[in-house]
């Protein structure tokens, strides 16, 4: 299987995100039950909106924080669903 990367992504309200590969495929994903269902101190300033909005692409990830404080596996946002 190729590797993909992810190229961008836009913001689509609540948690959501369109999340663009660099094979032309895009995907809707839903962070929230990510996000609610682990307390984790990392994580929980993503749950406010203000916060979960400022993610970046890096190296082909979507990452939020200076020293990727949250991160997916590319291949679960491939199929457009976060393991919770």
């Amino acid at each position: 299987m190729k590797t993909v990367d992810v190229i961008s992504a836009d913001y689509q309200g609540s948690y959501l995100l369109k999340v663009n590969f660099d094979d032309g495929s895009s995907k809707i994903v839903d962070f929230e039950s990510f996000l609610k269902k682990h307390s984790h101190p990392q994580f929980n300033k993503y749950k406010e909106i203000e916060n979960f909005q400022k993610f970046k692409i890096e190296s082909g990830n979507v990452v939020w924080g200076e020293n990727w404080d949250l991160i997916f596996p590319v291949s679960q946002l491939y199929k457009g669903k976060i393991s919770v």
